[in-house]
């Protein structure tokens, strides 16, 4: 078996299921208020930022107006190689995953970081 470095190896379908069941666990009010938003795994960030976990872009909830119309979806992407590294165990990827699904739907509905570290989800 190669050296990855201590890295814990798990399959892209693998880490796309870890995300679906972080999504299944967010509260049905929540999430059928989630409007035009598409979620998906990548294996890693942009190269300026490479520990980034997750990201979401578009335009939050809570600044769409009159012109929100006939956009493409906000997008939200969970990175599989960084979180893979700095984990340590697959319960540790689970809780990682979570945290960061969290975090990036959160920003959907216009929580900032500020709050978000607030309410432990840094």
């Amino acid at each position: 078996m190669p050296d990855n470095g201590g890295v814990l190896e798990m399959t892209r379908e693998e880490f796309e299921e870890l995300v679906a069941e972080a999504l299944d666990r967010i509260p049905p009010e929540l999430t059928r208020l989630m409007d035009n938003v598409a979620v998906f795994v990548e294996d890693e960030p942009p190269a300026d930022d490479p520990e980034l976990l997750g990201l979401y872009e578009g335009t939050p909830l809570t600044e769409r107006g009159e012109w929100y119309a006939g956009v493409l979806p906000d997008r939200i992407t969970v990175f599989r190689g960084p979180t893979q590294r700095m984990c340590a165990t697959r319960d540790e990827i689970v809780a990682e995953v979570e945290v960061t699904v969290v975090h990036e739907v959160a920003h959907h509905f216009g929580i900032d970081d500020a709050r978000l570290h607030a309410l432990g989800y840094g």
